[in-house]
């Protein structure tokens, strides 16, 4: 009797292995997070760093998020026109979009386009506080850290502690459901 229930619980039913293998495969490919990044890596927005080259060596998504760090009264950032980039003419009619100015600002790239940056402090444009980069479309599930969070209803118990301790709903419920994907299919094996 012990084997015979043995053997039925091992048995795999194909159509339901294949169907959850099927949604765990969807899933991950479908999923891309946006990324934060600081500009200038471990050099910061400060002058005397190569702010093109540093953009070069990423590929810039809508969604992500560009975080200038700095001393605050020493530098600014500006987001401007492409002449006004060009030039390091901030004064230009229109040439200034958003201007940040806490030394700690943090920039959602929200549209595939072209964004261009300067710190307007006099003479650091021209010194090379600047940069220009592309953002693209990315095909992604994830949300994007710079919409406005629905006001989530309050929890309790385990879910609150999962939230206290940092577990976002957006980025994570893939892994969970891939989780209990995966648990969907353990009993069939």
């Amino acid at each position: 009797m012990g084997k015979e229930n043995y053997m039925e619980r091992i048995t795999l039913d194909p159509f339901k292995c294949f169907h959850c293998c099927f949604f765990i495969v969807l899933l991950l490919l479908g999923t891309t997070e946006s990324k934060e990044y600081i500009v200038g890596d471990e050099d910061e927005w400060n002058s005397g760093s190569n702010y093109q080259r540093w953009s070069q060596k990423y590929n810039f998504s809508i969604g992500d998020v560009l975080e200038f760090d700095y001393v605050k009264g020493q530098h600014n950032v500006k987001e401007v026109t492409e002449i006004a980039f060009r030039t390091c003419d901030t004064e230009i009619s229109g040439a200034v979009l958003e201007k940040y100015e806490s030394g700690h600002d943090k920039v959602c790239l929200t549209q595939a386009r072209n964004y261009w940056f300067v710190c307007d402090v006099p003479g650091h444009c021209s010194g090379g506080m600047k940069f220009g980069i592309q953002v693209t479309n990315a095909d992604t599930t994830a949300p994007h850290p710079c919409a406005p969070q629905p006001s989530a209803p309050q929890t309790s118990g385990v879910l609150h502690l999962l939230q206290r301790a940092g577990w976002n709903m957006g980025y994570w419920s893939s892994y969970v459901v891939v989780a209990c994907g995966v648990l969907l299919i353990i009993p069939y094996w």
